[in-house]
């Protein structure tokens, strides 16, 4: 029998191995927290795009070649001569008066890059600046360490910047322009909650050593291009909301076993994978183990996680508002189906004492929509 949180865990994954968090995944965390089933594929470890595929719903996912070959162009010309144009944008487009510069380049150390001989390196220059010990302020791809669901899991942010108001600052270096001093919001809530699981655990790695989490600031550093040209220029970004999202995400995790306990005995999400590694489990059981764990659907699901097109069918299946999104979904709050909406929109649907309010705003909708479109049965909706 099957006791302890670890094991449910494992056994949801069945024999699959379990699969490593990045900045990518857990910010992915923060875009959608009352998520039940996207925290216990994520807390098990489970390969959500193999299961979404073999479900029938393959999302596709990662950046294109080019983005990933324009995007490293661009960081190696910010980081070219000694960061000298990321110190042009701190100084001149940021207005930052920085002391002079202290580089440290912790892609390896000495020529061992594993992420053990790294992490440490990053935490003796880290914590020995943060206690006034050393005079580094920019470091190169330091390598962070944050412990999600009991497993360790490294993250390398692009560049820490310290001595900015004396702390540290999370340096994010995108390609995509920032045109007339705005970029594209969901680009920027990308990058911005990515960044976010670098603070956290960058704070992680100074508390070990006695250092408060005032040290690292909550406020981005956004290098990319400016206009339509290939000229960094620069931006902060407050992220105070996604780190406290991100923080709760991370300790829900921690909590899973409260969920985990909720689920039927013997539920598995595993695939039956033969030597080969082709899924033999039928795809239509696969899918009814998935329906035993709740999932809250939006539409930004489509941009992040690998399980939006498998959610999106149950949602519109059960006419969910969600799949309609926030916009619509929050003004109709305590109404939980199009279904429900539309009975009380065109008089078939009592409502509820608590739901008078909103029918009535529904009906004069409804009228207003009719007589736009000149529609047979305006009057009977308004009535």
């Amino acid at each position: 029998m099957i006791t302890s949180p670890d094991q449910r865990l494992d056994a949801l994954r069945g024999s699959a191995p379990r699969k490593r968090h990045d900045a990518r995944t857990l910010a992915a965390l923060e875009n959608n927290p009352r998520c039940a089933l996207r925290a216990v594929l994520d807390a098990s470890g489970s390969d959500k795009a193999a299961i979404a595929a073999h479900a029938g719903y393959p999302t596709p996912f990662g950046q294109s070649r080019f983005a990933i070959v324009r995007g490293n162009m661009f960081e190696a010309m910010v980081k070219a001569d000694g960061c000298a144009e990321l110190l042009r944008v701190l100084r001149e487009t940021l207005e930052l008066t920085l002391p002079e510069v202290g580089y440290q380049d912790l892609n390896d150390v000495g020529g061992d890059g594993s992420n053990q001989t790294r992490h440490a390196r990053t935490a003796q220059l880290l914590t020995a600046a943060a206690r006034g010990d050393g005079t580094d302020t920019l470091y190169d791809h330091p390598m962070l360490r944050l412990v999600v669901g009991g497993h360790s899991v490294f993250l390398e942010p692009d560049l820490v910047a310290f001595r900015i108001g004396d702390r540290f600052h999370v340096v994010e270096i995108k390609s995509f322009p920032i045109v007339d001093g705005q970029a594209a919001p969901a680009q920027v809530r990308s990058a911005t909650t990515q960044a976010c699981a670098y603070i956290i655990a960058l704070r992680a790695m100074l508390a070990e050593a006695g250092v408060g989490p005032g040290a690292v600031s909550e406020t981005i550093v956004l290098v990319a291009p400016k206009d339509f040209t290939n000229r960094p220029t620069g931006a902060f970004v407050d992220a105070r909301k996604q780190v406290a999202t991100l923080t709760r995400q991370l300790a829900r995790i921690e909590r899973i076993s409260d969920l985990v306990d909720l689920l039927p005995e013997g539920l598995t999400f595993d695939l039956a994978a033969d030597d080969t590694g082709r899924p033999q489990r039928p795809a239509h059981e696969l899918a009814e183990a998935l329906d035993q764990v709740p999932a809250t659907y939006f539409p930004d699901c489509l941009s992040h996680c690998e399980m939006a097109f498998f959610c999106r069918s149950r949602a519109r299946d059960g006419s969910s508002l969600d799949v309609l999104g926030p916009a619509v979904r929050e003004p109709l709050g305590g109404l939980d189906t199009a279904t429900m909406a539309l009975g009380l929109a065109r008089g078939t649907l009592t409502p509820a004492d608590d739901q008078v309010e909103m029918a009535t705003a529904l009906r004069h909708a409804a009228r207003l929509r009719a007589e736009l479109l000149d529609l047979p049965g305006a009057a009977g909706a308004a009535s």
